[in-house]
């Protein structure tokens, strides 16, 4: 079975053809970042205009190299939620239009399945992989972007199987991370900024700076905002700093951010009893994180998986996967799809403060 896969959600404009068994013959993605990058963040309106203008082209791109047509396709796959309305909105248009044209089912995925489900992806021809070397359900899946932080027990590709644990009550991680990047100057996208830098600073150094982050031990949520204003204060009262102040606040930031993600994530594992852990979303690519939830995995006796940097952020490729599953499974949508900013996995956690 070979699934087109389109995305565009949020900021990239993404095609994808793979395989029901997570084989990638094709990941184009177009960023948006140099477009939002005037404004510190996504503009909806700019985004959905420049879904506009490249969907075509990006998914005539993922068929050729490919090296298949329409014709040649057993379905199509298009993200349908959650995201921004009209970004949604141009790749659903884009899929429809094609399935409908080319006699092909549609189905609708939900953006966070897709992330989820990434740890599937074989890229670049890699032969199928040992079973050691992909999780088998049930797995504990620590899901960090720049729109969504959650922790989910993943019993099956199903919707009815994904099980939210705790979420964040607040900001996402990565939407942290870009705030204190542009309170520290450092241009959006702030992740890989901060990343870059906290590896050579001293987080002892800069500890004052930056609170604990919701270190109750029983909960497996989270809450970002604090920091932020936290970083914001420390800027406020001593100015932006640099040079090695720069790296050392980094590092503290990042080091607190990492260490609420990964205490939950382990401590959610072992009281699901489920001896596997997979990283997943955006923030996943932050090597600050991969290295400290290794080494606490290590430590107890957890398997980890972590996709490559290119199944972490936004792609085709994952929702072509799962999209795959639910054809495979008999699943189909109709034309009448429309697009969701929210996703369909149940919430659990409240927004908000107070007590719970």
């Amino acid at each position: 079975m070979r699934v087109l896969g389109i995305e565009t959600s949020c900021d990239e404009t993404a095609a994808a053809v793979v395989t029901e068994g997570g084989d990638v013959l094709s990941d184009v993605v177009r960023s948006q970042v140099a477009l939002h990058a005037p404004y510190g963040g996504v503009v909806p309106e700019v985004a959905a205009r420049d879904h506009a203008r490249a969907v075509v082209p990006v998914v005539r791109e993922a068929l050729s190299r490919a090296g298949v047509s329409a014709a040649d396709l057993d379905g199509v796959a298009v993200t349908s939620r959650p995201g921004l309305a009209g970004a949604l909105l141009v790749g659903l248009q884009a899929a429809k239009g094609l399935a409908w044209a080319a006699g092909k089912p549609l189905v609708g995925v939900d953006h966070l399945v897709g992330h989820l489900l990434a740890v599937f992806l074989r890229r670049s021809g890699a032969p199928l992989p040992d079973e050691h070397e992909r999780p088998s359900f049930p797995y504990v899946a620590l899901l960090a972007s720049g729109g969504h932080t959650a922790i989910y027990r993943v019993d099956g590709p199903a919707i009815g199987a994904i099980r939210e644990l705790g979420a964040t009550r607040d900001d996402a991680a990565g939407e942290a991370f870009d705030k204190v990047a542009k309170l520290l100057g450092l241009g959006y996208p702030g992740g890989p900024v901060v990343d870059r830098l906290a590896a050579g600073g001293d987080a002892a150094a800069a500890a004052d700076a930056v609170p604990a982050l919701m270190a109750r031990k029983e909960s497996l949520e989270f809450s970002f905002s604090g920091i932020k204003s936290a970083v914001a204060r420390h800027v406020a009262k001593r100015g932006r700093p640099e040079g090695q102040a720069l790296r050392d606040l980094c590092a503290a930031f990042q080091g607190a951010v990492v260490d609420a993600l990964v205490q939950k994530t382990v401590r959610a594992a072992r009281a699901e009893g489920i001896g596997r852990v997979v990283l997943a979303g955006g923030v996943a690519a932050n090597q600050g994180l991969r290295a400290t939830m290794a080494a606490a995995c290590e430590r107890r006796g957890l398997a980890l998986f972590v996709p490559p940097f290119a199944s972490c952020t936004d792609n085709g490729a994952m929702i072509a996967y799962a999209g795959a599953l639910r054809l495979a499974a008999g699943e189909r949508d109709t034309l009448d799809l429309a697009p969701e900013t929210r996703t369909a996995l149940p919430r659990v956690t409240r927004k908000g403060g107070g007590a719970r």
